[in-house]
């Protein structure tokens, strides 16, 4: 089905953006985050279970300020670190890693307009979402060529510039102001257009169906003859000889998502030890939690998620160290290839932790009430995002050969 615009559903977004806090530190983000999370982990389940889109929260999501986080200062944004932001994503994951993934493309869409975006643009596009927008994404094609093949294009006629095309994986779009795409120009060369959600022309369709993730609603935009204007395209291509961050403020927010998941897990396989889970007969304990299998394996699960996120901290601060300074080939390269150790080990954690929760907890930990399941679905479904198989040969192939990672999105 055709979705309305978040203005026009009940209980969802307003025509106005939602006005929002101001943050300006680390320590308000991280307040704001922990605060969001308690408000929505309480219906995580309810939400998956039912598929209830979360419009509500997404709108407390952007009246909390976080949707600020890394505008520049030069443009009136705090600027705040990728540290912060990498944190931020885990808080809100860990509660509701379904929520939580939503605003990745409004941040990533936030780091490519600071390295691509003219002076103009970045004027006017900070300031919208200084004053609440959220940023969407229309993302990859219908097409097995993930990369390589692009039919989404720009024309001219005699009404000016007309975009037409049909994108999926467009996580956030249903719940944004603005929906860029990437696009041909009328040379062929890729370009960003920043598309109104309610442009004549654009149709954003619910038809996400994976098993997890499930409201993230990551469906289908349509674009059919939409008005472009010039200042709404970005020349991407004018960057692809030039380094950035780009690609791999990307893919620490991915990382992030899944280290979140991974702790939620984990806290979950606690509780349920702790509050419900009965004693193994052959135990000799009256306590689960008593259980020495048990607690060796907690101990494990802790140990693997600290390792995993000490590496994606540390992913985070060379990413901050590198912007601070020129960002060269080398620096790009030493950024991506933080990034995909941390994938990995994110990877890793996020899917085992997920799986031991059952194991740790029993089998009524499977019973339908407390929808448990879901843990598990969204970790396996968000760490198919991009094949960790590619981070490893990434890294060999860096410390092999001295081969710098491509750049694009997904390094």
């Amino acid at each position: 089905m055709t979705i309305q615009p978040p203005q026009a559903r009940p209980g969802a977004a307003s025509p106005v953006p939602v006005v929002p806090a101001w943050i300006e530190t680390r320590e308000q983000a991280l307040e704001a985050a922990h605060r969001l999370a308690a408000d929505w982990a309480p219906k995580a389940a309810e939400r998956d279970a039912q598929r209830i889109l979360p419009f509500d929260e997404i709108a407390a999501f952007t009246a909390s300020g976080l949707g600020s986080l890394t505008v520049p200062r030069a443009y009136g944004g705090p600027g705040l670190d990728y540290l912060t932001l990498a944190e931020v994503f885990e808080i809100l994951c860990a509660a509701d890693s379904s929520v939580g993934q939503i605003p990745q493309n409004h941040f990533g869409v936030i780091q490519l307009l600071t390295e691509a975006g003219s002076p103009e643009q970045k004027a006017r596009w900070f300031a919208d979402v200084l004053a609440g927008a959220r940023i969407g994404n229309a993302g990859p094609e219908k097409s097995r060529a993930v990369v390589t093949h692009n039919t989404t294009g720009l024309s001219r006629g005699p009404q000016g510039l007309r975009l037409n095309g049909h994108r999926y994986y467009s996580t956030g779009a249903i719940f944004a102001h603005w929906i860029p795409t990437r696009a041909n120009d009328e040379q062929g060369r890729p370009v960003q257009i920043w598309v109104p959600h309610d442009a004549p022309g654009v149709r954003v369709i619910d038809d996400w169906s994976s098993f997890g993730q499930r409201t993230t609603a990551s469906g289908s935009v349509i674009f059919e003859d939409v008005p472009i204007s010039e200042d709404q395209i970005i020349p991407v291509w004018q960057r692809a000889e030039t380094p950035g961050l780009a690609g791999p403020v990307s893919q620490l927010i991915q990382a992030a998502i899944d280290s979140g998941i991974a702790i939620g897990a984990l806290d979950e396989a606690i509780r349920f030890v702790r509050e419900k889970s009965r004693p193994w007969v052959d135990s000799g304990v009256e306590r689960a939690q008593d259980d020495p299998y048990i607690i060796g394996d907690v101990g494990r699960l802790q140990i693997d998620l600290w390792a995993a996120r000490a590496v994606l901290h540390d992913a985070a601060r060379l990413l901050d160290e590198i912007a601070a300074n020129e960002v060269t080939a080398e620096a790009s390269a030493r950024a991506s290839v933080a990034v995909a150790e941390a994938k990995i080990l994110t990877t890793e954690i996020a899917l085992n932790a997920a799986e031991k929760l059952f194991e740790l907890a029993g089998s009524a930990a499977t019973r339908a009430a407390p929808n448990l399941g879901r843990i598990w679905r969204n970790a396996r479904v968000h760490t198919l995002h991009d094949p960790v198989r590619w981070k490893y040969h990434l890294l060999g192939n860096w410390h092999l050969n001295g081969a710098l990672p491509a750049r694009h999105q997904w390094n």
